[in-house]
């Protein structure tokens, strides 16, 4: 019984060769984990030793071995035709009597009775090669019950080793076919069927960012989250604010979950598992709640620092009992791998008519001719560099996804199959459209972009695109001026993050605003007095989670803006509240009935002048609630606040008392309040803002439109606008001037810096401590920052040669 079985309870990671890697790190979890609280369902592993005498044991050795002989491997013509075959001489075999009677000895004891559920599940490993990965390639039977079902899924785990994918996996990594073995593990079922269950990753699966654990989860069994066939969860927790037992959960994201798979009827002779559509007051809930996901990624800390590297994992929750498992974890294999840091960078130049959109992985763009494929059986419609058009994809797609040039499903998430795979191969995909194969025809030209944020976009016809490439690790970073970053959407963070930057210089808050909160804030603050009952209803469906509709709001915004924070963490992130005018905020759900209609709204009730007046107070009030919760709650106190449009001194004043009695009090727990220098008043009175405030950002835009009393949003005199003119020039140097005298940090927001090296070195001379730009000019502007700062170096070099030589004269 020793060579066949080995308990979980007496496995650990070395044991690799003989169990595979994901019955090994379940060993391990058990053995290790369990005595610091997680929870992992007891098992025990039939070995790679118990495989080989079964195939020896009914002489498959040589058959299958001529069947692997005779793959065609020019086109794999034959592959179905040949694991089908390899597939029926193992299910045909017969387990010998001695290791049948190990197998159900083994459960029998383990399990104390003999009709106990389990998970049957594969675990490959590789004959010298211990540490090849073999994830998602063989398959798993859940609530299996009883002897003759367990021996039969056994059975069906061995002849997984020649499904059509896994052939083709072992051939693309040039492993021999008969030096590769299987070990079975078979686990407690969880009883999530009449629970939950999901995945985790302790770094972002997008970008490789390491701050963050991911969850996803779903209701039922598992597999529906595995194989993409629904939308999950999604919860993002921050890594540093967990330790420092803060608010950790940055991000919640519900999911639709419309099906749920669940124990098959007794009466089913055929199948164990059947998926049933989701309750609709299920679809609504969240699968976790608060403490429940925080329990978890403190799980995943423990895991995470017990293996010394990246996981990712698998997690269910038992509906009868209401505990948490963890029943898999293996390294994470896609970003850990990761050195250097290449920067390629993708901007849409040209864009035609939007045939569909959802959700974007990755942020590339690529294009090609769409095919649409009801199922991997029509793979020899398929050509080198197409676009997969399909519902939904499992791993029987995985020998044909390697030939396209991008992936678009109807159905799946950031963790769906189609997700994962399009990630490993670096490919392009556009999941969740719920539309594509209806409005997608077969044979037509198509582009996908997926670098416009979130949302991916699949554009009619072949688009025009940019791609640079940069090496992060030759760019220099300059120490005297401080490049940062311009930023607005969250869902870029992670990515931005990893370009060469001092955090952000401005955070537009507006963005978020608009694109997730959606709603007014005076809305919900007054969301009972509203008479159009279709904003009413509208904001009803938005807010059906949230019993207050202002937390709605709070929680929207605290969550964008915590993203953004824990990306850049714990470099400075300046986030400036609102500057929406008042037509902008007329176009938020419900906001028509709280604005005025202004003739000029660029100069008119916006920015600071809002915060304390009547008309917008209570919804200032929600925007430094979200900040309050950001900074104290959750721990970001690298987030600083910025006033923009601040007309005179006393508005200044008002606009931070007003703050202060919001929760925001100037220089507690570190907070710092900045004002942008965007109106020449500003610099003007740049001495008596400077006690008001901590420091100026130079709104380059702004300052040059009423210095030289330009709209610029006026196409007519659009030409006279130029942040280079010499009035702007002055009054920009006279800012930074002024500001190094008051000791006062001064940057600059803008696009001039990046274009210009002339006004990079009038900057830098006059003294700035940073400048922000947008992504796309970030290179060229720090490339420009350290050519001037070049320059004055070796001018100051110069002049020290030119002096001594005159002394020695």
């Amino acid at each position: 019984m020793e060579r066949f079985i080995k308990k979980f309870s007496e496995t650990g990671i070395q044991d690799i060769a003989e169990v595979g890697g994901k019955n090994a790190s379940l060993g391990e979890m058990y053995s290790h984990l369990t005595a610091k609280g997680l929870l992992v369902p007891n098992g025990f592993a039939i070995t790679a030793s118990a495989y080989r005498y079964f195939i020896d044991s009914n002489g498959l050795r040589d058959k299958l071995a001529q069947l692997m002989r005779d793959l065609n491997r020019a086109d794999f013509s034959n592959l179905s035709e040949t694991g089908a075959a390899a597939r029926k001489l193992i299910l045909n075999g017969h387990i010998p009597t001695d290791l049948s009677f190990a197998i159900t000895d083994a459960y029998d004891y383990l399990f104390d009775n003999d009709d106990q559920q389990v998970a049957v599940r594969s675990s490959a490993t590789a004959e010298d090669l211990p540490d090849a990965s073999f994830a998602g390639q063989h398959e798993s039977y859940l609530n299996i019950q009883g002897h003759t079902a367990l021996l039969y899924a056994v059975k069906k785990c061995y002849a997984s080793l020649y499904t059509d994918r896994a052939i083709k996996y072992r051939e693309d990594k040039g492993f021999e076919h008969d030096k590769v073995f299987l070990s079975v593990g078979v686990q407690q079922m969880v009883r999530a069927d009449t629970g939950c269950s999901g995945v985790g990753f302790t770094l972002e699966p997008e970008s490789g960012f390491r701050d963050v654990i991911h969850l996803a989860g779903v209701w039922g069994l598992g597999e529906n989250i595995v194989q993409g066939t629904v939308t999950p969860d999604e919860f993002l927790i921050f890594k540093p604010s967990l330790r420092n037992g803060k608010k950790a959960i940055i991000q919640k994201n519900l999911g639709t979950k419309n099906k749920m798979m669940v124990y098959a009827s007794p009466d089913d002779e055929v199948n164990t598992t059947a998926n049933k559509d989701t309750p609709w007051e299920m679809r609504d809930q969240f699968v976790l709640n608060e403490k429940e996901v925080e329990k978890l990624a403190k799980w995943a800390l423990i895991i995470e620092d017990h293996y010394q590297k990246p996981m990712d994992f698998e997690w269910a929750k038992d509906g009868t009992n209401h505990q948490i498992y963890l029943i898999q974890a293996r390294p994470e294999t896609v970003h850990s791998r990761e050195r250097s840091i290449k920067l390629i960078s993708y901007k849409i130049k040209e864009k035609g008519e939007v045939i569909t959109t959802g959700e974007a992985i990755g942020n590339k763009i690529a294009s090609g001719v769409a095919r649409l494929l009801a199922s991997p059986a029509e793979a020899d419609k398929l050509h080198d560099g197409d676009i997969l058009i399909t519902d939904i994809t499992s791993p029987d797609w995985d020998p044909i996804m390697k030939k396209v040039a991008g992936i678009v499903t109807n159905k799946g998430g950031r963790t769906s199959h189609a997700a994962i795979i399009a990630r490993e191969l670096g490919a392009v995909a556009i999941v969740g459209t719920e539309n594509a194969t209806q409005t997608i025809e077969d044979g037509e030209m198509i582009t996908l972009s997926c670098a416009e944020g979130k949302n991916g976009f699949v554009y009619r016809g072949k688009c025009f695109w940019e791609e640079t490439i940069t090496d992060a690790s030759t760019i220099e970073l300059p120490e005297i001026v401080k490049p940062q970053l311009i930023i607005a959407e969250p869902d870029q963070a992670f990515n931005l993050a990893r370009y060469p930057n001092y955090g952000v210089g401005l955070m537009r808050m507006e963005f978020i605003i608009s694109n997730y909160v959606k709603v007014h804030p005076l809305a919900l603050v007054n969301f009972d007095t509203l008479t159009d009952e279709s904003e009413r209803l509208e904001i009803a469906n938005l807010t059906k989670n949230y019993v207050d509709k202002e937390h709605y709001f709070v929680d929207k915004l605290s969550q964008g803006v915590a993203t953004i924070a824990a990306a850049f963490y714990p470099k400075e992130v300046i986030v400036r509240m609102s500057d929406f005018k008042t037509n902008e905020y007329a176009g938020l759900i419900g906001g028509k009935n709280f604005e005025p209609k202004e003739q000029n709204p660029m100069i008119g009730f916006r920015g600071a002048s809002r915060y304390y007046n009547d008309r917008y107070r209570e919804g200032f009030r929600l925007e430094c609630e979200a900040m309050k919760v950001v900074r104290d709650e959750m721990g970001l106190t690298n987030v600083k606040l910025m006033i923009p449009f601040c007309r005179t001194v006393d508005e200044g004043k008002k606009v931070v008392a007003q703050m202060e009695k919001f929760g925001l009090k100037r220089g507690e727990n570190g907070l710092e309040i900045f004002v942008m220098a965007e109106i020449p008043s500003n610099v003007i009175l740049a001495e008596e803002f400077a006690q008001v405030f901590d420091g100026f950002s130079i709104g380059s835009n702004d300052l040059t439109q009423l210095t030289l009393g330009i709209d610029r949003d006026s196409s007519l005199i659009a030409d006279l606008f130029d942040e280079q003119n010499e009035a702007s020039k002055q009054l920009i140097v006279t800012m930074i001037e002024k500001a190094r005298k008051l000791h006062r940090k001064v940057g600059l927001c803008g696009q001039a810096p990046s274009d210009s090296k002339e006004f990079t070195r009038i900057l830098v001379e006059a003294g700035i401590d940073s400048i922000a730009f947008n992504p796309d000019a970030l290179i060229n502007g720090i490339n420009n920052i350290n050519e001037v700062l070049k320059n004055e170096r070796q001018e100051e070099i110069h002049h020290e040669l030119t002096g001594l030589k005159n002394l020695v004269m």
